[in-house]
């Protein structure tokens, strides 16, 4: 699971003029939810977006999925231009380079834990998906609970199973959502110590929408979403440099 021959700082994401434009509902004028939106990220970084409800941040993670089109502007994630790419062309580069947390946890009900994180690797044809699922799962410490469905699952449990599901097929990108939206304050806490613990081990690059300050601040850049439009923390100057 290492991948320590990855050159960091160089750019996995690079997104340009980026905008989501829709009609409004009297279909007098166009609502700007994201407008020129232009960043990159580097090969190993972790980057917070953060913003009010409403601001464009889970927009904003949909495009950089490629689960949306744009209006306008480009998203290229490993030197690949996204929205030249067909459907079933995006959906291979998600299954091959993408992870994803998302607050509601996105577990199928009629599968196990196990089957969960195995579908992923069964569907990117990996080898071996249940022996990979069953690792991930016991590093997540659910082994004992790799047969319970999402239903006999606590909340905590069911976010560990969403971590072990993205971080099996070991994407180069990892796209969280408000990861603990849905937990109460200490369990959230130790999901998000396990996202970046397993995050460090990895090598994965990064992308966590959040309205928490204090987690942002745990990522080594912050974006700031007002308004649909894009604004990045300047880190303060050390006195005498």
């Amino acid at each position: 699971m290492d991948r320590s021959s990855i050159e960091m700082g160089s750019p996995l994401v690079e997104v340009r003029g980026l905008a989501k434009h829709v009609p409004v509902a009297d279909g007098d004028g166009v609502l700007r939810i994201l407008d020129d939106i232009a960043f990159s990220v580097g090969r190993g970084e972790s980057v917070a977006i953060v913003g009010a409800s409403g601001s464009g941040k889970s927009t904003l993670l949909g495009l950089l999925a490629g689960l949306d089109v744009p209006s306008a502007g480009s998203v290229r994630i490993d030197d690949a231009e996204i929205f030249d790419l067909d459907e079933d062309a995006r959906a291979e580069l998600r299954a091959g380079a993408i992870g994803f947390v998302f607050q509601s946890f996105q577990l199928l009900p009629a599968l196990n834990a196990l089957e969960n994180v195995m579908l992923p690797l069964e569907l990117s044809g990996a080898n071996d998906p249940q022996a990979v699922a069953e690792r991930w799962l016991d590093r997540v410490g659910l082994s004992a609970r790799r047969r319970h469905y999402p239903k006999h699952l606590s909340g905590g449990e069911q976010q560990r199973v969403a971590l072990a599901r993205a971080f099996a097929p070991n994407p180069r990108l990892l796209l969280a959502d408000e990861p603990t939206g849905n937990l109460d304050a200490a369990t959230g806490a130790a999901v998000i110590d396990l996202i970046f613990e397993l995050n460090r081990e990895v090598g994965t690059t990064l992308v966590l929408v959040t309205h928490d300050e204090a987690l942002a601040a745990r990522c080594g850049r912050v974006l700031r979403m007002a308004a649909g439009r894009l604004s990045e923390d300047v880190p303060e100057m050390v006195a005498g440099t």
